[in-house]
């Protein structure tokens, strides 16, 4: 239709290369949706095989590329902050494993990440790696020797 056109002179296409043109952009936006997403699994994966093998460093690395891949998918947010939690437990950062929970508390009341980090804040206060509520830290005096 259009290269009968162009060779009159007319740059205007028929309406089947329009519905064609149209349709060919959507499946490239589906496409890329389609990446990202399969990418943002990906490092999710890797994350927790990272965990089940104990190298925290790598699951931080992967839930980094989790986070840049997931800004527009909030849904993921709290599975990847439980995970972290997790390993930052695992690498004796009790307090800073607590806040995340605390976060993941906060921002998602109701998902059941939530539930899950009561229960180990609970446990940390249990184990007396954090303080209890309305506690405060003991002060322990350092001597230079």
């Amino acid at each position: 239709c259009c290269l009968k056109n162009l060779a009159v002179g007319s740059i205007h296409c028929c309406e089947q290369e329009i519905l064609m043109r149209i349709v060919l952009v959507l499946v490239l936006l589906a496409t890329v949706a389609g990446c990202t997403r399969w990418s943002m699994n990906h490092h999710l994966n890797n994350a927790y095989r990272a965990y089940d093998r104990g190298n925290c460093e790598a699951v931080m690395l992967e839930l980094s590329e989790v986070d840049r891949d997931s800004r527009s998918r909030p849904y993921i947010w709290p599975q990847t902050a439980m995970l972290r939690g997790l390993c930052l437990e695992r690498t004796k950062f009790y307090l800073d494993a607590a806040q995340t929970y605390q976060y993941i508390i906060n921002e998602f009341p109701k998902s059941e990440y939530a539930y899950r980090a009561k229960a180990r804040i609970e446990t940390l206060r249990i184990l007396k790696f954090i303080p209890g509520p309305g506690a405060t830290a003991a002060v322990v005096p350092v001597s230079i020797p």
